[in-house]
């Protein structure tokens, strides 16, 4: 059975006492209510990972960071290292997430090159895909996603693959109020299994966790995850709610 996932993705919000708050206020609510099957994860801004690793110790909650160099070290100013995140103990790192290849012009050779690294620090990768509202509504979002996901993680190894997370984020449903059916959801989960168990193997496509991010919110996680191939959810706006989060940690 695939374990169950769900990661917060807090981006650029919170202050400094804000973040000491939510945390606190996580770690309270997760404490009694969270199912051990289910693995949580927040990845605040960089600048907050140090505060989020100290609640992580309990075990109650991993730390992610939201993205990375795609440089080992070096004259990069402004940039992070996976090497700087596994020396604080950051578990997961996002990767290619839609606002990063929109505003940072991010490509899939860029996320290769961060998949790579992240791997060999031994930071787990949540690597996102996902098409824009022109893509989905010219039938083309199964070929743009099936491209993605081949052009960032098909060059690595089964063994390499088989610890990576695919975060499936239908782009027109981010931050808009609109979410993808159930059914739409489940349809691109199985969809994108099916095309890594093609080039992986069926082992390695059935024990790969494959979220869903996309307006996800503490009323209709129950519904996206119950669907047999979807495994959990990259949230965006709902994980800054400390008991929405924890409401949609408990929606398997």
């Amino acid at each position: 059975m695939r374990r169950k996932l769900v990661a917060g993705n807090w981006k650029m919000n919170k202050s400094f006492a804000e973040a000491e708050d939510l945390l606190n206020e996580l770690y309270d609510a997760l404490e009694s209510k969270t199912s051990s099957n289910v693995d949580v994860v927040v990845c605040p801004p960089s600048i907050y990972l140090e505060m989020a690793v100290d609640f992580s110790e309990t075990g109650i909650i991993s730390v992610g960071a939201q993205d990375v160099s795609k440089y080992e070290n070096g004259a990069y100013t402004g940039e992070i290292s996976a090497q700087m995140l596994n020396s604080m103990q950051v578990e997961y790192c996002i990767v290619g997430h839609s606002e990063r290849r929109k505003y940072h012009n991010e490509t899939d050779a860029d996320i290769a090159q961060k998949t790579n690294i992240l791997l060999k620090h031994e930071i787990t990768p949540i690597v996102c895909c996902g098409e824009v509202l022109d893509e989905r509504e010219s039938n083309n979002h199964f070929n743009v996603v099936k491209k993605q996901i081949s052009d960032s993680l098909f060059h690595l190894d089964p063994l390499d693959f088989a610890k990576v997370i695919i975060a499936y984020e239908p782009v027109w449903a981010i931050g808009t109020g609109h979410t993808a059916t159930p059914e739409q959801a489940q349809e691109m989960h199985a969809f994108i299994r099916q095309t890594v168990e093609e080039k992986y193997g069926k082992e390695i496509a059935k024990k790969l966790p494959i979220l869903y991010g996309g307006s996800c919110n503490a009323k209709n996680a129950h519904d996206l995850f119950t669907q047999p191939d979807v495994d959990g959810g990259l949230i965006g706006g709902a994980s800054l709610v400390a008991q929405d989060f924890v409401t949609i940690a408990n929606a398997f």
